[in-house]
């Protein structure tokens, strides 16, 4: 009875390691100077905090058209911990179990983790990474995304949502983040629509990754992201910052933090504020 216990314990340890990746699928994130999911996670909570949910989902499927499979958890972390010392929810997107691609059990981790920090009044952050939806799923990948916008909309006004683009996401991996409170880029990662590629043999124009969907055109000129930083480290120390000012929910008070300086010194620049010219 021990040694049969001892396999199902090494059977266990086995699944788990295949869900966390390989170090062959980190390397293909650091060559691009991405982070992987669970790294993100890491620098993004506090240290040990981190309790991981529906490791081991699988997809319906075991193979999709082409040879193409995913593996144990289906390419999203999901998860709850502390930020700061106060308790947040987070999902994270895996780039490297198929482009990120949202299929049916993607979407269902990613809903019961918002419904998750709904019921508990937290934060909840989506670090997103994917090519949108996983095509081989068809209508299930797309009602998956159904049911997240469902729950932004929910959410929206209760509980603070945080999106963090952070790779190349196209389709629908887009609309859920520009649903949210706070959307942030970083300076190699993308949102759009469609790709330049349908672009071009849509409507004859060429047009590069960086002005169609990029961080600056983003934060310049459509509005749909508020932060923009230069690299995935930078970007996640920014959201512990952002969280640092806000409640946990709309019933919550801010945090306070007293203040170390004198309430009633002068501020020279307060003067420049205002300009004396109306025009």
């Amino acid at each position: 009875m021990a040694r049969d216990m001892k396999s199902h314990i090494a059977d266990l340890h086995r699944r788990q390691s295949e869900a966390e990746g390989s170090e062959k699928d980190a390397a293909r994130q650091h060559v691009k100077n991405r982070l992987t999911a669970r790294e993100r996670i890491d620098l993004l909570l506090d240290p040990g905090t981190f309790t991981e949910i529906d490791t081991l989902v699988k997809p319906r499927y075991e193979t999709y058209p082409g040879g193409k499979s995913s593996r144990l958890g289906d390419g999203v972390v999901t998860g709850f911990g502390l930020i700061n010392g106060r308790r947040a929810v987070v999902a994270s997107q895996d780039a490297s179990v198929m482009g990120g691609s949202l299929g049916e059990m993607h979407a269902n981790k990613i809903v019961k983790a918002m419904r998750m920090a709904l019921t508990y009044g937290c934060p909840f952050i989506a670090i997103n990474d994917s090519g949108g939806a996983r095509i081989q799923e068809g209508v299930d990948s797309l009602g998956g995304y159904a049911r997240i916008f469902d729950m932004n909309c929910e959410a929206s006004g209760v509980i603070p949502q945080i999106s963090l683009i952070m790779g190349p996401c196209a389709g629908g991996a887009v609309y859920s983040p520009a649903l949210t409170d706070f959307v942030f880029m970083t300076g190699n990662s993308y949102m759009f629509i469609t790709g330049p590629n349908v672009v071009k043999a849509v409507m004859q124009e060429d047009v590069s990754f960086e002005e169609l969907g990029g961080g600056l055109m983003h934060s310049q000129e459509s509005g749909v992201c508020h932060f923009l930083t230069g690299d995935d480290r930078e970007c996640l120390d920014r959201v512990r910052t952002l969280l640092s000012y806000l409640p946990g929910n709309n019933q919550d008070d801010p945090p306070y933090v007293p203040p170390l300086d004198d309430a009633q010194r002068s501020v020279a620049e307060l003067e420049k504020i205002v300009p004396t010219d109306p025009h």
